[in-house]
């Protein structure tokens, strides 16, 4: 078994941009006329802005949204010129005039929002573009009931603002039969009656998937681009796009009794020969999952024993004949026998945890960009 491609890593992580165009391309080709926006908040999702951002804009992909400004200060240089950036959080108070000077686009969640833009509008003597977010049902983001009557009564709340879309968010997308999704559906036809005319997009990655009805003029998906399941409870359409592997650092022959780690968790029943790998909960790898999740050494699953560490996992590797796993060995802790799906299900959270919690000290290797899959 080989090891990551430096001798200096402790683990490697392998992220395949080809799988993310792929999936892209998947998405866009359910949505017929709409067009699919990408999503890259948090770093998309923690695989690296300035990586996907570019392999999605040379597939075809225009329009991207992340949540803060900075986050869009730093990639907007990354895309072509006629790519569009938006920020999902909108203007703080005060940060209006860094929309304008570097040509990114607000996502205006409530009436302040709206007045801060607009005034800056007046200030400068110019129309600003920007997306109105309505509030259909999550009590999140976006403008409200309330705030929705008030507008439809101010003539002037508009004036030198051009709405280029009207957004909302859907908050049960990932389970179809959930009765939120009609629900959010027909309060989001209403609400736009109130707005003025505009493109419309509601649907994220799981909103896709319900269906032409949600699809409108623009998609956003985030998670199903980067490998996660879009629907609960059925088979993941999407491609893999992560692999991470850990560096073993040593090997063991334990006795029968032997407890082994932080608590003395863990206490070995049997002799057993135990191995210690380095990722820990410092590299995003939750410590809840010691003694809930498993490596693998090819196709053997080896479980995890005892505590999660900062740095190092411990994981009993005595199905294994002795000899078959040794320092500076790989092992898969994400990857073709598990996913991230799986493994967030084992540490009771979900895949976007997951992936934006995978850490910064993993050799980072960017593969695929002509569509090839992960090893």
């Amino acid at each position: 078994m080989s090891g990551p491609a430096s001798p200096g890593a402790g683990a490697v992580l392998t992220i395949d941009l080809g799988a993310i165009v792929a999936n892209w391309r998947l998405l866009k080709s359910r949505v017929g006329r709409a067009d699919c926006a990408a999503v890259l908040k948090a770093d998309a999702y923690g695989l690296g802005a300035a990586q996907v951002g570019p392999a999605l804009a040379a597939a075809g992909c225009r329009q991207f949204f992340v949540a803060h400004l900075d986050e869009a200060i730093a990639l907007k240089p990354m895309l072509p010129r006629d790519a569009t950036v938006s920020v999902l959080h909108g203007p703080l108070p005060g940060s209006e005039a860094e929309f304008v000077a570097h040509g990114l686009r607000p996502v205006l969640n409530s009436r302040a929002q709206l007045d801060a833009w607009r005034a800056l509008a007046h200030r400068l003597d110019r129309e600003l573009g920007a997306i109105v977010q309505v509030d259909t049902g999550m009590a999140r983001l976006g403008l409200d009931e309330r705030e929705l009557r008030a507008l439809a009564d101010d003539r002037e709340a508009f004036v030198g603002l051009r709405v280029e879309l009207v957004m909302s968010h859907l908050a049960c997308a990932d389970e179809q039969a959930h009765p939120a999704n009609a629900a959010q559906l027909e309060r989001f036809v209403a609400a736009r009656r109130r707005l003025p005319p505009a493109p419309a997009s509601l649907a994220n990655s799981s909103g896709i998937f319900l269906g032409s009805s949600h699809h409108f003029e623009l998609v956003r998906p985030g998670a199903a681009l980067y490998g996660l399941a879009p629907v609960a409870g059925a088979p993941n359409p999407m491609r893999p796009v992560v692999r991470l592997q850990a560096r073993v650092i040593q090997v063991r022959e334990l006795p029968a009794g032997t407890p082994v780690g932080y608590g003395h968790a863990w206490t070995s029943e049997r002799p057993s020969r135990i191995a210690t790998a380095s990722v820990g909960y410092a590299d995003g790898w939750l410590r809840r999952l010691g003694g809930r999740a498993s490596v693998w050494a090819g196709d053997v699953e080896l479980p995890i024993v005892g505590r999660v560490s900062m740095d190092t996992v411990t994981i009993d590797a005595t199905a294994l004949p002795a000899g078959a796993l040794a320092a500076g060995d790989a092992v898969d802790l994400i990857g073709p026998n598990g996913d991230v799906d799986h493994v967030a299900a084992q540490a009771g959270t979900i895949g976007y945890e997951m992936l934006t919690r995978l850490g910064r000290r993993f050799e980072r290797i960017y593969g695929g960009a002509a569509g090839a899959s992960l090893p």
